[in-house]
């Protein structure tokens, strides 16, 4: 049986992402099972995969790109115990999610409960456990504490501002003016993406709690510098440097941990979801579990931009970096 991927030819653009074919399903060994892709996403994160600068992706072109998945069991190894032919499940593939099938190891994969559609559910694992960890598991913020998010009308940012808002936490965010409609929707005080150091000062009074940086580069100071006697800035992301706005990526490493020794008053944290998963694999399971009970009970509810096919991967990563996308950015892969 013929099927599909999307493979990384060399690292650069969109145009590097082509799609081929396989003529036999691969099979699975040992403990893992097959599973036929229903849904994936086009996150930032892949496009930083895409130009080798994501220092959690060791491979080398070619390979399958793909962060996140919602597909169903279509077949277990010979010592799979854990899940049948039919299962529906997800996980954090970092790589190869961009694909109709693929084989994982069953002890990876979360399963996904019913009455809860793929697209929501695929909505949790990066989008969401991001925010999630951030703010519960780094930050460890409380009711009657302020944070302020970049990007708040992307994926992660409109996860983050539903977590706030549930938790009882005040949120700001900065994003480009066709996106502060969404982020007053959900409950939070939408400012420019371009704001200079006075505007956000002007706009967060005496500051906030916690920052949630996904910019790098120059983005960090001004972020320290609105933060409240004792605050944390939370890097997670180095979207100035891959866009070419300035910034370098081990520089911003070095400050950060600069200023977490310096007498500042401060905090500072770089979170990465890989290096968390492998440091605490229990709480990636436990976490993304507890986003699939509050998306059952009404407390979260994914913003969901787009759902384009797969094939349509370059238009998706175009859009992506452009900045464009309200939201989650869905890949269907196949249907259910």
């Amino acid at each position: 049986m013929s099927w599909n991927k999307i493979v990384l030819t060399g690292f650069g653009g969109p145009d590097m992402l082509e799609m081929q074919t396989r003529d036999a399903l691969p099979e699975p060994n040992g403990t893992e099972v097959r599973i036929r892709v229903l849904v994936t996403s086009a996150a930032f994160t892949d496009a930083i995969i895409r130009k080798g600068l994501y220092r959690d992706v060791k491979e080398k072109p070619p390979f399958t790109p793909g962060y996140d998945l919602v597909g169903v069991v279509d077949a277990v190894g010979p010592k799979a115990t854990r899940f049948r032919p039919g299962d529906r499940v997800a996980d954090l593939t970092t790589i190869g999610a961009y694909a109709e099938y693929l084989c994982l190891p069953e002890d990876r994969l979360t399963p996904v409960p019913e009455g809860i559609a793929d697209i929501d559910a695929l909505s949790m694992i990066l989008s969401s456990v991001t925010p999630f960890q951030m703010l519960n598991r780094v930050a460890r913020a409380r009711a009657g504490q302020s944070l302020l998010i970049h990007g708040a009308g992307g994926a992660v940012g409109t996860a983050m501002l539903q977590l706030a808002r549930d938790a009882g936490i005040t949120a700001f965010g900065t994003d480009v003016a066709s996106k502060h409609d969404l982020i007053r929707s959900l409950g939070a005080t939408p400012i420019a993406a371009d704001a200079t150091l006075d505007t956000l000062k002007a706009a967060l009074g005496d500051g906030v709690d916690f920052v949630f940086d996904p910019l790098g580069g120059k983005s960090l100071s001004r972020s320290l510098d609105v933060l409240k006697p004792g605050g944390m800035l939370i890097a997670f992301g180095f979207q100035n440097e891959v866009l070419g706005h300035g910034g370098s990526i081990p520089l911003d490493l070095v400050k950060l941990k600069l200023w977490n020794w310096l007498p500042n008053g401060h905090a500072t944290a770089f979170y990465s979801i890989g290096a968390m998963r492998r440091k605490h694999p229990d709480w990636f399971r436990e976490d993304l579990a507890r986003l699939f009970t509050m998306l059952a009970e009404g407390r979260i509810a994914p913003v969901v931009a787009e759902q384009l096919p797969l094939e349509d991967i370059r238009r998706a990563h175009e859009r992506i970096e452009a900045g464009e996308v309200a939201g989650k950015l869905v890949l269907r892969v196949s249907e259910a």
